[in-house]
């Protein structure tokens, strides 16, 4: 039952600089703002085809491929309609016969069902974990020619190590690894070798809006999508990943996207770059998560979600409370003090936080926030 705390004022001092701790879309930096604003003249209103949008993509890609330091023959990608459009993309290009999916909650399972409907796939091997927890892909079947996790599971907080399994790879005959990064990328280490397609939209980590897929694709996987291609398999154009890598490679997307997303992005790289890349950002990360979990088993009436310390999430930290504090009544007065997105995803319902933890999130304000939870942790469980 939701307790009323209608009313309650977290004291000025105890507030974060930044209140914004939501696990996609995340918070945008001012200086991302100033850009687009900057760009209003030259870039947005302009069409897509030309010098001024061209120049912003090929800045997106150029970025990406520095900030995971691209291995040879590894291309960056992009097309529109986010990472549910990539799972169907890539079960329509990625997916030759047959797809394993290790499933680890909402997002995971997601591109399991479409590739399990998908009428000229073969039914898919699917391994299931309880949310909250990070099961072993194990052995991979024989005829499986795609394995796909995800490197964050956004919907419980937990993380996945992207690790080839043994066996031959892409190259020597065996499957292609794809790994769903939407919120993991650029918040969690990562060797982008070990994997076929390393695939992200840019409204978590890359601090900026939805509605566009990035994927890092390797040398084996850019084949396959042309073996695929030449099968005559049915591919609506605007779900055809060679159009996609044809449209890439001349710095512009299939269709018209949202140039704004695309301005926000490019900066959020830049400045991820500026930082010292990679390492920094996901120092930060580490640094701000760390402290949520390490909060939260301090206190007898929270605890992290996920048992197995490996695998909790660096990026979405998932923090139970005890049924002594109502995490909706916590959750709306934090938003009435001006913090804001810190529930759970709404399918587990679970007496729980959410916290958002992406490298433009401040340690400082992650600080901030757990001192506000107890604050008003302490006058709920009073009431």
């Amino acid at each position: 039952m939701t307790v009323d705390a209608t009313g309650l004022r977290i004291p000025t001092e105890l507030l974060p600089a930044d209140g914004r701790f939501g696990s996609g879309p995340s918070k945008v930096r001012p200086e991302q703002l100033a850009a687009l604003t900057a760009a209003g003249r030259t870039v947005l209103g302009t069409s897509h085809r030309q010098a001024p949008v061209k120049s912003v993509v090929g800045r997106v890609r150029a970025g990406i491929a520095e900030l995971f330091s691209l291995p040879d023959g590894y291309e960056v990608v992009l097309g529109n309609g986010g990472s549910t459009a990539f799972w169907d993309v890539a079960t329509l290009g990625l997916v030759r016969r047959r797809s394993q999916h290790l499933v680890l909650g909402e997002f995971s399972a997601k591109f399991a069902a479409a590739a399990a409907q998908a009428p000229f796939l073969d039914e898919p091997v699917v391994v299931r974990g309880e949310p909250g927890t990070l099961p072993r892909l194990g052995d991979v079947a024989d005829d499986v020619d795609v394995v796909a996790w995800p490197h964050n599971e956004t919907s419980t907080g937990v993380m996945a190590p992207v690790v080839r399994p043994s066996g031959p790879t892409a190259e020597e005959g065996g499957p292609l690894v794809v790994v769903d990064a939407t919120s993991g990328a650029g918040g969690l280490p990562v060797d982008v070798a070990q994997t076929d397609a390393y695939y992200f939209a840019p409204q978590k980590a890359f601090a900026s809006d939805g509605g566009l897929w990035i994927a890092v694709l390797s040398p084996a996987a850019l084949d396959r999508v042309r073996e695929v291609r030449a099968t005559g398999r049915w591919i609506p154009a605007s779900l055809d990943l060679q159009t996609a890598v044809d449209n890439s490679r001349k710095d512009q997307t299939y269709n018209t996207p949202a140039v704004a997303t695309l301005v926000l992005l490019a900066e959020q790289v830049e400045w991820m770059l500026a930082q010292g890349g990679l390492d920094w950002a996901t120092a930060r990360t580490a640094q701000s998560a760390g402290h949520v979990y390490g909060w939260a088993e301090q206190r007898e009436w929270a605890a992290p979600f996920v048992a197995e310390p490996a695998a909790r999430s660096q990026v979405v930290a998932t923090i139970d409370l005890d049924p002594s504090v109502d995490a909706v009544a916590v959750q709306d007065v934090l938003r009435d003090n001006g913090i804001v997105d810190v529930f759970p995803y709404r399918s587990l319902g679970r007496n729980q936080l959410r916290i958002g933890v992406f490298p433009a999130v401040d340690p400082d304000d992650v600080r901030a926030l757990t001192a506000c939870v107890d604050h008003v942790a302490e006058r709920l469980r009073k009431a």
